[in-house]
């Protein structure tokens, strides 16, 4: 490697080219500053940053640039020369080569300080905007402390994912049968997370039960490029709280093989909870995502039951959920409480609309203190699904419509007194939000899972007359780099 002096002289001369002189291709050692999110690594090389996926604030790197954007460097990670002060020994024995998480062996307090620092610094444009917007004579840090209230931790920080989407592959070309994640940078390769420690040990009982009856029986995994073969992907999902189990193995129609032995074992497993259900899902896709184009109970159901903040949801293969039902407990008893009382004066009279509403979670947590839940989901089988869970909780003031939020909102009679929003990744559609708008409701609360939406949209809301009353981050993703944001917006014109 050489020498950071060497590399400067090789470059391109600094006045030619202003401050930059990384060059791509080249090799260079730096110190990583921050992460920002979702996982951008900071890596200060002499008087040049660069971005490097997969590091930690702390350490010291060596990387390769491999991309230059508008003058800015990217990198990818060779080796860590040194470790951040904060690390600890990996905490699961898959991590580096697995590419399922990247904060194992920081400490879960550490990884706290760090998506609170990312989420302030994505908010902070919104607050110095709101401020100026309001003429506040205050600085923004203070602003920002008494509106921002840092970050919740998960209730667990181990085993608590309620559902894993197994890939088959193999770990390298033409290597042994695999089952598991992808490996980290890799779009091929798969890891067999035989160890994985957010899912617990029933999980790791199924996945080694399945990947050992299909490597003695010699069976061919679904090739990526040449669209060949037949064990595609493994769901397995199971209730914190009841401890119901639902098995799917998604494989294409290319062969036909016995699964009954397969599921007798599976069935012979000394789990701590109890298989409810295994299915078999075909999918021809030629996209690698999980779908069904024909699914065949192979033994029990083809559903299972959840609790959640004392009430029930029937969850199916395919059904929205989140997947840390312990957070999801705090991150919609948040969303509840910043919502605040909505009852009205002595009698339920108001109508809250749930955009985004998915299975409904959020639209029976409101039912019992309002006169109406509209809820309003894409996805069909996930409104059939609020439809049913509303009815086994006994919830008759919820209605829930599949469609498109920028259309269908176009056909709702009602009006609403409040929001709540819950959108996928990318946030908001534009058009969309501006029919939001337009309600001029007096509160909204925005659930993000990906703040940099939230920020996106929050520029907008401001533009259009609301203010941000509180914001709290929630770790819903222990040891990723995902984080959930609740926003608390009222209309400056209306008194909260």
């Amino acid at each position: 490697m050489k020498d950071l002096r060497e590399c400067w002289q090789d470059s391109t001369p600094f006045f030619a080219v202003g401050r930059l002189f990384m060059k791509k291709g080249q090799v260079y050692e730096g110190y990583v500053e921050r992460i920002d999110f979702p996982n951008k690594g900071i890596v200060r090389c002499e008087d040049e940053t660069a971005v490097v996926k997969n590091v930690i604030p702390g350490q010291r790197i060596s990387f390769l640039v491999h991309k230059k954007r508008k003058g800015k460097s990217e990198g990818r990670l060779i080796e860590v020369l040194e470790k951040a002060p904060c690390e600890l020994a990996d905490g699961c024995p898959h991590f580096g080569a697995c590419g399922g998480c990247n904060y194992q062996s920081i400490p879960y307090q550490k990884q706290l300080e760090i998506k609170e620092s990312q989420v302030r610094k994505l908010l902070q444009p919104a607050f110095e905007k709101q401020t100026l917007l309001d003429g506040e004579h205050i600085d923004t840090e203070q602003y920002m402390n008494r509106i921002f209230e840092g970050i919740k931790a998960s209730p667990i920080q181990y085993e608590y994912r309620n559902k894993m989407e197994f890939s088959f592959g193999d770990e390298y070309k033409d290597g042994p049968l695999a089952l598991g994640m992808h490996k980290r940078g890799s779009f091929y390769d798969i890891v067999s997370v035989r160890e994985c420690r957010i899912v617990d040990e029933d999980y790791r009982m199924v996945l080694v039960c399945v990947l050992d009856y299909f490597t003695k029986e010699n069976s061919s995994y679904f090739h990526r490029i040449r669209h060949e073969g037949y064990l595609r992907h493994l769901l397995v999902r199971k209730a914190q709280k009841t401890g119901e189990m639902l098995i799917a193995l998604v494989t294409t129609t290319q062969e036909t093989h016995d699964l009954e032995p397969l599921v007798t074992q599976l069935l012979a497993l000394p789990l701590k909870g109890k298989i409810v259900g295994v299915l078999h899902t075909k999918n021809d896709s030629l996209a690698d995502v999980v779908q069904s184009d024909e699914t065949v109970i192979l033994y029990g159901q083809d559903y299972f039951y959840e609790e959640l903040l004392g009430l029930k949801f029937k969850i199916s293969q395919f059904s929205f959920f989140q997947t840390n039902t312990l957070g999801a407990e705090v991150l919609y008893e948040t969303a509840r409480e910043f919502l605040g009382d909505i009852s009205g004066e002595g009698k339920h009279d108001r109508t809250v609309f749930d955009l985004y509403s998915g299975t409904g979670t959020i639209a029976q947590l409101l039912a019992p203190v309002t006169k109406k839940v509209v809820g309003v989901e894409i996805v069909e089988e996930a409104v059939e699904a609020a439809r049913q869970n509303a009815a086994l909780n006994g919830l008759d003031n919820c209605v829930f419509i599949a469609g498109d939020v920028l259309k269908v909102i176009d056909e709702i009679d009602e009006k609403p007194d409040f929001i709540v929003l819950d959108p996928p990744r990318d946030g908001i559609h534009p058009k969309a939000l501006q029919k939001i708008i337009d309600y001029n409701v007096e509160r909204i609360v925005y659930i993000s899972c990906k703040p940099t939406s939230l920020a996106r949209d929050l520029d907008v809301l401001l533009d259009r007359g609301y203010r941000m009353e509180r914001a709290i981050a929630i770790d819903q993703f222990p040891w990723t780099g995902n984080i959930e944001v609740v926003c608390l917006l009222s209309h400056k014109n209306m008194t909260v």
